[in-house]
């Protein structure tokens, strides 16, 4: 994500729902800053707990944090309390918590002043009329109303699209049967082969801005059940750019039958954390994780996104000939 320079609450108040992906209710938001990996924003319900708030200071000290910003969306009892478990943690844990502040109906009030510095009543504040709201939209940056719109955009299609995308895969799936007569041995390599020759052309057309069919969709959705398939696309997410993977997947996503869920789930959330987009990382990740709770790379994620690894830390960085050397495939076969 675009660095957002935050000097004032009002400015730390603009940027959170381009942080989160969407404009929070009442939740605590931890953003750590001055540190070596740039800005982290967490998010919590309220009330937050003592162990909630000792296990988000630790997240940030061990990942050279020194310096912290809480804001609280909702009651000011709740808020309160959770902002005052929260900013004890992490001034044990080392951080400095240079300012503590409650949102609510277009006002904040500062819990940290102790003087008449702040009126009592609140301050008024107006996102869209701030620099960093400019700056976020220009980057491409959106932020949606709630976190259950930003849910709802990984749902699956309904109506004619559904119904049209399960004749696709009925048709994928009786493509996939004509191969049941092959040797085991046949059929697996038959898959990757495919997979190999389907998601890279799959992927240009895209880019270039052609939408795939509901049969192309199907079939690479087959095709991701192959982790070898899965992996190729992995590494052509493009981690400094990538905007265009998650338009993509979750495309793929809202489109693909349920028992092909996982894969296109996982790789929408490895692209939205490669963009610093840490909502809809996890509610990607959520839809994986419903399909199959042991689905690896789902797994695999969720552990980096939880222990707060940041995406600088955690990019592939692997070409496709890499990644067929690692599969001890002939060179012949990358590309």
């Amino acid at each position: 994500m675009t660095a957002l320079v935050i000097r004032t609450a009002q400015d730390a108040i603009a940027a959170v729902p381009y942080l989160l992906g969407f404009h929070p209710s009442r939740s605590l938001v931890v953003i750590g800053y001055d540190g070596p990996q740039g800005t982290c924003a967490i998010r919590l319900d309220l009330p937050a707990s003592a162990p909630t708030g000792e296990r988000v200071a630790g997240l940030l000290s061990g990942n050279g944090f020194r310096k912290a910003l809480l804001l609280g969306y909702g009651p000011a009892d709740e808020v309160e309390g959770s902002a005052g478990t929260m900013a004890a943690a992490l001034t044990a844990a080392g951080l400095a918590v240079l300012e503590s502040v409650r949102i609510g109906d277009g006002r904040w009030w500062s819990l940290t002043c102790t003087d008449d510095c702040c009126p009592a009543e609140g301050t008024p504040y107006d996102i869209s009329a701030s620099v960093i709201a400019a700056q976020a939209t220009l980057a491409g940056h959106v932020a949606l109303a709630d976190r259950d719109e930003l849910v709802r955009s990984v749902q699956p299609v309904d109506g004619p699209a559904r119904e049209s995308m399960r004749r696709a895969t009925e048709r994928a799936e009786r493509r996939f049967l004509c191969w049941a007569r092959e040797p085991a041995s046949r059929f697996r390599s038959r898959t990757t082969e495919e997979g190999l020759d389907h998601v890279p052309r799959i992927l240009a057309r895209a880019r270039g801005g052609t939408r795939p069919t509901d049969d192309d969709v199907a079939w690479l959705g087959f095709l991701l059940t192959d982790q070898r398939v899965r992996d190729e696309a992995w590494i052509r997410i493009d981690e400094d750019a990538p905007a265009a993977d998650i338009a993509f997947w979750r495309d793929v996503l809202r489109r693909v039958e349920p028992p092909y869920v996982p894969a296109p789930a996982s790789l929408l959330a490895y692209a939205a954390y490669s963009a610093g987009d840490g909502g809809l990382a996890n509610v990607a990740l959520e839809r994986a994780l419903e399909a199959d709770r042991a689905y690896s790379m789902a797994v695999l994620l969720r552990g980096v996104i939880d222990a707060g690894i940041p995406p600088t830390k955690a990019r592939m960085r692997m070409t496709p000939r890499q990644l067929a050397a690692a599969y001890n495939e002939p060179e012949q076969e990358a590309s």
